[in-house]
């Protein structure tokens, strides 16, 4: 049996965080939560990569990146997060009404049931020339 590889931080170059990085962006639009959390260890690697290529005298490039696309990935991400929280009963009973819903009259429905929770909400008006994904 063989050891595992083992590669230092100035070895790899940063490819490890801009991994974590690209794909907690990519996690955030599918699962907000998990690209939440994806992207604060993103950031912790990053960070750490970063640190240590800087001591090394190695580029910093990919790992500053890195860090760069995780804190935006962790904004983003809060920011779905906290939408989908505060939106959580007019989203839920969106979806119930969709559920029972066999015509697009009643799925007309729902969505106008939608749009009067979310102005009750926010107080300001649903945009006009927003479409709701259906």
């Amino acid at each position: 049996m063989t050891a595992p590889l083992q590669m230092s931080a100035p070895e790899i170059g940063g490819r490890r965080a801009l991994t974590l990085a690209l794909l907690s962006l990519v996690m955030t639009v599918v699962l907000p939560v998990a690209g939440l959390a994806m992207s604060a260890f993103g950031t912790i690697v990053a960070f750490r990569d970063t640190r240590a290529l800087s001591r090394a005298g190695a580029g910093i490039g990919m790992a500053a990146t890195a860090l760069a696309i995780s804190v935006v990935a962790f904004l983003i991400a809060g920011l779905f997060t906290t939408v989908q929280i505060y939106f959580a009963d007019e989203l839920n009973a969106y979806t119930e009404c969709r559920k029972g819903a066999s015509t697009s009259t009643a799925e007309d429905q729902c969505f106008a049931q939608f749009k009067k929770g979310f102005e009750n909400k926010t107080g300001f008006p649903w945009p006009s020339n927003v479409p709701f994904p259906g």
